[in-house]
Formats: structure tokens, C-alpha cells, sequence
């Protein structure tokens, strides 16, 4: 798996645009970059790179906007999560990932503009620690088949009515568990190949700074502008994984 010069460019673009948009929203690293890359990158490299991004920029956002771990509200995400990743990496070869980001698309592009556009935000308060570890379930399935862990989560902790800092806490905490395992999965599995080793240091470069700079423009948000984009930033990226499926599969 040889990259070009324009490969180059486009792992940099998207991870320098991903990197300031984790940083600021504490997930959608994946989502961001698989925008860009979904349009000339190889599915698996993509894949790969998004893990090994999402979980730098985590990494990078731990630093820069330190949070207490809250374990109690996080040990159902954590628990479902870790069940989740195995069936992620394992259907991960089979999986028809156009197909997978086009259904994801939909979901996102129906449901977040609704809770956007709702003045008063009911708060679903029923399941309680199993429908949080289900959130977490399919979240951990979703990292393991592409680094998209922080979706689903995220999207239930706003339903949740969760507080900003306890949702940065929740979300942060939860990507840093599971993407540390998905990454060890794909190198224990041959996911991660040699030809991709020396694009790992690319990604991580170029995200950094911009990672920083959106951990300190998050620090000014306030509760509902922090709600605001959250639903935004996933209705973008629902736009984006349509845009690019569609070409992808028509």
C-alpha cells in the first residue's frame, strides 16, 4: 500500500481539520477526517488512521482540558464499550462500510436537526445504567469498525440532558478506554499493516496543534453552546458520510 503525494496531502488535510474539531467538541475526529478521506484514501488506511487519530487527539484534549474521572456515571459506557469493539473488528472485513456510513448518515441527519431545532430538550431518564452501557455497546462496535466510538454515546449523553463537563468527562474518558483497545486490536489482528506505520506519525503531527487550539476555544462555550454544536458538528458529519457514501455506492 504505496501512498502518493496526493494521498499524503489528504491524511493531512483531514487530520488537521478533525484534529481542531476533537478538540473542540471532545469526539468526531472520525467523522471529520472520513469525510475527507472516504473521497481517495484506501477503506482499511482510512480505517487505521482514524483509530490511531482519534485516540492521539484524545490523548492531546486529556492534557488540555483535564476532567475528574467520573466513575460511576462512566463504568456502564466503559463495561459496554469493551463488549462492543470485539464484534467491531471482527465483522470489520466483512463490513460493507458505505452501506454502514449511509444508514449511520441517515440516523444522524433525521434525529439531530430535530433536537437542534427543539427549544425545550426533553430528558430521557429511563434505562438507567443498561441503557447506558447499551450506548456504550454500540459505541465500542463502532470504534472497533472505524473509530467512531464517541457517536452514539455523545448523542445519549445529550438526550441525557448531561451537563457540559460531565459529558466532556464521560465522552473523553470513554474514547481514550476503547480506542486504546481498538488500536491493540488491529495490531494484534494485522489490521495495522507495515506499509501504514510510517503515515502514524503524519496523523499525529498534524493534528496536534489544531487539537490544542479547539481545547481552548471549548473552554469559553457555554452549556447550550456546547449542546448547539455538539447536534451541529453531528449533523455536518451526517451530511458528509451521505455525500460520501452515496458516491461511494451510486
Amino acid at each position: 500500500m504505496h501512498a502518493t503525494s496526493a494521498d499524503l496531502l489528504l491524511l493531512v488535510v483531514g487530520a488537521v481539520v478533525a484534529g481542531f474539531v476533537q478538540g473542540l467538541s471532545g469526539f468526531a475526529f472520525s467523522m471529520v477526517a472520513m469525510s475527507f478521506w472516504v473521497w481517495g484514501l484506501d477503506p482499511r488506511l482510512a480505517s487505521v488512521m482514524a483509530v490511531f487519530g482519534s485516540l492521539t487527539g484524545q490523548l492531546v484534549a486529556a492534557v488540555a482540558v483535564r476532567r475528574e474521572l467520573p466513575l460511576h456515571s462512566l463504568a456502564p459506557y466503559l463495561a459496554g464499550g469493551l463488549m462492543g469493539i470485539p464484534l467491531g473488528v471482527w465483522v470489520l472485513p466483512w463490513l460493507n462500510p458505505d452501506a454502514f456510513k449511509l444508514a449511520l448518515s441517515l440516523v444522524l441527519l433525521v434525529w439531530c436537526p430535530l433536537m437542534l431545532c427543539s427549544r425545550h430538550l426533553p430528558r430521557v431518564t429511563l434505562g438507567g445504567g443498561l441503557a447506558d452501557a447499551l450506548a456504550g455497546a454500540a459505541g465500542g462496535f463502532m470504534g472497533g469498525i472505524g473509530g467512531l466510538s464517541g457517536v452514539i454515546p455523545t448523542l445519549w449523553c445529550t438526550l441525557r440532558g448531561v451537563e457540559k463537563e460531565q459529558q466532556r468527562a464521560i465522552i473523553q474518558n470513554f474514547n481514550l478506554a476503547t480506542l486504546s483497545v481498538t488500536m491493540l486490536a488491529y495490531i494484534a489482528t494485522g489490521v495495522v499493516t507495515r506499509e501504514m506505520v510510517p503515515l502514524l506519525p503524519v496523523v499525529a503531527a498534524a493534528l496536534l496543534i489544531p487539537s490544542l487550539l479547539g481545547a481552548r476555544v471549548y473552554v469559553g462555550l457555554s452549556q447550550e453552546a456546547f449542546r448547539k454544536l455538539v447536534l451541529s458538528l453531528l449533523s455536518l458529519s451526517g451530511l458528509a458520510m451521505l455525500a460520501a457514501s452515496l458516491s461511494k455506492l451510486f
